[in-house]
């Protein structure tokens, strides 16, 4: 197989969210809101617990009133942001303006960090002449974030699943992908960190490599296993 296009999952793959702590804090600084050290810490565990910040930790327990919405969060933006700021619900909050505010601070550039060998990984890519599309199950806009780090110019196509209403494993967001890129699915490799949403690529005939969802400073390389599997073929 010779790989002529590489798709990469978004969050938990090329970039990582900022911690639940400094999402909250981030907001309740904006907001002019101090509070105590140990309501703060309430209320971190409490959002971390209900899976309200997207691209963190998954929810404990989905609300039954959330299931079928959470189930298909990804399809639009009004289904994502309803299913997120639906979760921060689960846990009060000292004013109920900081809902939505968490929210709009998860869609900013500063929340995000990408991981340290992207950039080289990528670059690395565009110099092979490999094309590259991004393919994400998402509710917003994440060029803007890629344009701030610096990592659009080697992105040629996105794939995204609220433009499209498909959300993966769906192939059919993964075949929108290589079509953006030119790229026959069986020259293509996708590379993501879920085992059951980024295997969808290979019912079109790609080939997929996982790494593993982990903070920005205890997973510094990872990403380059791509390099070595272009070039070996």
């Amino acid at each position: 197989m010779t790989i002529k296009g590489a798709l990469f999952d978004f969050s938990g793959t090329l970039f990582r969210i900022e911690s639940t702590a400094a999402w909250l804090r981030a907001v309740l600084q904006e907001a002019r809101l101090p509070l105590p050290a140990a309501e703060f810490e309430r209320l971190a565990v409490g959002l971390e617990r209900a899976g309200a910040l997207p691209g963190g930790a998954r929810p404990t327990v989905v609300p039954a009133r959330l299931t079928e919405l959470w189930a298909e969060r990804d399809r639009s933006a009004a289904q994502h942001r309803a299913a997120f700021t639906g979760l921060s619900r689960e846990v009060t909050l000292p004013d109920p303006h900081l809902h939505d505010a968490l929210y709009e601070r998860h869609m900013s550039p500063e929340a995000w960090r990408p991981y340290a060998d992207a950039a080289e990984v990528l670059g690395g890519l565009r110099e092979r002449g490999v094309r590259v599309a991004v393919v994400s199950n998402i509710g917003w806009d994440l060029r803007p974030v890629f344009r701030a780090h610096g990592l659009d110019p080697y992105v040629d196509a996105y794939a995204l699943s609220y433009e499209h209403d498909i959300q993966k494993p769906d192939p059919r967001l993964f075949a929108r992908a290589c079509e953006a890129i030119g790229v026959d699915p069986a020259d293509a490799l996708m590379v993501g960190d879920d085992r059951h949403a980024d295997a969808g690529a290979a019912a079109l005939g790609c080939a997929v490599h996982f790494v593993d969802h982990l903070p920005v400073d205890r997973r510094p390389d990872a990403l380059r296993r791509v390099l070595g599997l272009v070039d070996r073929d």
